[in-house]
């Protein structure tokens, strides 16, 4: 009978949420992000439900490192869309906010314009720990704002360590915000970063910084010249800006859209989103075997006992991964 009420409300709170209530949405999210085993199966569930709804939004990743006005651009560029005519959700990954809270609860604050309207969604990232966990919920609730009717996602990373890769795997277009500056902060630049770019925007291109902005976007210009980029089809641009203005806004969203017409004109969008589902994947069989590793009470006894002869230097640490993965069989 529970199981039966369990699945039943699944199939309403599916019904609601295709509807566009944004509270049947909050709470397909918080289930998903559940750790509770009965709670995962009936997400699992849910989103397999809603899978057929899924696909046809624009997926943005934007970074950036703190300080280079992400919520404000996010806010900016939030606005300009819904008084386009589009319904914004708004996710944010961040691996840090597990540990200290991080800065992202404070995102509605800052977003101040984008918080108020009712085309928008925000919702900060899960405290699960670790990136992967993060990633992995964060696809999920990208999913989940498709079926509830949001045509645009933006998902905010906090531009540090590998949750710009983890958001690049997951969006459609990977939007990397700048601050104006001198050839000196060029050079540390990281490579990385620029190359998963599907685009450069100089934030603060406004007074008094205008000038140093243009400098920096023709610096920035010309080290892409010497980096392969992600797509023969599509060379990064690099564009100025001011959040604060709003100038140069509707420009980088121009941009998205040239950049999802020459995607699907060369065929690489569709192949991208087809390998992102399978790196997908490959990234929940990794959290279901940690989970089954860290959660049945035998088979964690055993780890740790593997762990201490890894540590006494009993045991090597390849022929350890061997016996935990016999464990798992």
């Amino acid at each position: 009978m529970t199981e039966k009420k369990a699945s039943l409300d699944i199939t309403t709170l599916a019904k609601e949420l295709r509807a566009g209530s944004r509270a049947a949405l909050a709470r397909a999210i918080t289930l998903v992000e559940s750790r509770r085993g009965d709670h995962q199966a009936l997400a699992r569930e849910l989103v397999q439900m809603l899978l057929p709804d899924t696909g046809k939004a624009f997926r943005v990743g934007i970074t950036g490192s703190p300080g280079v006005g992400k919520s404000t651009t996010i806010d900016a560029l939030g606005t300009y869309l819904i008084e386009q005519g589009h319904k914004v959700a708004v996710l944010a990954v961040d691996p840090s906010s597990a540990r200290s809270g991080g800065s992202i609860l404070g995102d509605k604050t800052r977003m101040a314009r984008l918080s108020a309207s009712d085309d928008a969604f925000i919702r900060p990232s899960p405290s699960s720990g670790t990136l992967g966990g993060v990633a992995a919920k964060t696809r999920e609730a990208m999913l989940l704002c498709e079926a509830a009717g949001f045509g645009v996602v933006l998902i905010e990373t906090v531009g540090i360590g590998q949750s710009e890769t983890a958001v690049c795997d997951m969006t459609d277009f990977f939007l990397a915000l700048m601050l104006p500056g001198g050839g000196d902060e060029l050079q540390g630049i990281k490579k990385g970063l620029v190359e998963l770019a599907d685009m450069i925007a100089i934030n603060k291109a406004d007074g008094d910084n205008l000038k140093r902005a243009k400098i920096t976007a023709a610096d920035y210009r010309g080290a892409l010249h010497i980096l392969a980029p992600r797509s023969e089809h599509w060379h990064p641009p690099v564009e100025t800006y001011s959040a604060l203005t709003g100038d140069g806004i509707a420009k980088i969203w121009q941009k998205v859209l040239d950049h999802r017409k020459a995607m699907n004109a060369s065929g690489d969008f569709a192949a991208r989103r087809r390998e992102q589902q399978v790196k997908w994947m490959w990234s929940m069989l990794e959290q279901r075997m940690l989970a089954r590793l860290r959660s049945e009470a035998s088979v964690r006894t055993k780890v740790r006992k593997i762990e201490a002869e890894v540590a006494e230097g009993h045991l090597t640490p390849a022929l350890a991964a061997e016996q935990i993965l016999e464990l798992l069989q």
